[in-house]
């Protein structure tokens, strides 16, 4: 099957992303202590320094269409996070493409958020960086409180959260809007089981309404409960992309 292909369990709209052969190279320093005495004066057995290149991802190439929520699995450092990074134009590619119908919004739970100001002030400045209206943050709002279950911590400042509390905050913002590709990075696994069911279901809502989702996750239940499609990287290489039953399966085969 070609690269780029979809499998025929996954059925066709409208085409909103293309990968093709993505390469992506990190340059890093490579510092090291140079050797002294005779060894220094040898050559022997003085250390290189300079800089290194790293590759990152090479040659991953796939397309996805609308209406799909695509889990994206691999160990740690296998690349997913610098994949999510190349689709929403963070990280530029060494080689090779991507195109995208609109730009990626990205949800991770890392995304900065203002420690100083309330969370109250975060939805108005979250909602605005989404490209709300100050009406239309406002008729948000208590859906988005209520949404991440901070009635009680909404006036606080952001400092006094938890990490949990935070990331429901961000992931409830940024699921007040309908996105053409968003791209959800760990957020589904914080909060509690209730929070992460509300999550789950949020995210099949979005995907209903014609939104691409791509989940990056080491939670296997969640990619299993959410995802349709699923992409294993494994070592900057598109190991597979099929069902995510079947890739899940191979993926947890591999780690026995």
């Amino acid at each position: 099957m070609d690269e780029t292909e979809v499998p025929d369990a996954v059925p066709h709209g409208r085409l909103v992303v293309i990968v093709d052969n993505l390469h992506v190279t990190y340059r890093v320093f490579a510092g090291g202590r140079a050797a002294t005495g005779a060894g220094a004066r040898s050559g022997l057995l003085s250390k290189a320094r300079g800089v290194r290149s790293v590759l990152a991802l090479r040659g991953v190439s796939f397309r996805a269409y609308e209406n799909e929520s695509i889990g994206v699995i691999g160990s740690n450092g296998s690349g997913k996070s610098t994949l999510m990074r190349a689709l929403t134009g963070l990280t530029a590619p060494s080689q090779g493409a991507v195109y995208a119908s609109s730009r990626p919004n990205l949800l991770g739970v890392g995304a900065a958020l203002i420690p100083e100001l309330s969370g109250g002030h975060n939805i108005l400045l979250g909602g605005l960086a989404l490209g709300f209206s100050k009406k239309e943050i406002a008729e948000l709002r208590d859906d988005i409180i209520e949404f991440a279950g901070l009635e009680k911590s909404i006036d606080f400042p952001m400092r006094t959260y938890s990490s949990g509390m935070q990331a429901k905050l961000k992931f409830s913002i940024a699921a007040s809007k309908q996105h053409e590709i968003l791209i959800v990075d760990e957020a589904l696994a914080v909060g509690d089981k209730h929070f992460r069911a509300k999550s789950e279901a949020r995210i099949r809502e979005m995907r209903a309404n014609a939104g691409t989702i791509f989940l990056v996750s080491h939670s296997m239940k969640s990619i299993r409960d959410t995802c349709n499609r699923t992409i294993w990287i494994n070592e900057g290489v598109l190991e597979m992309d099929g069902d995510t039953e079947s890739v899940v399966a191979a993926y947890e085969a591999s780690k026995k």
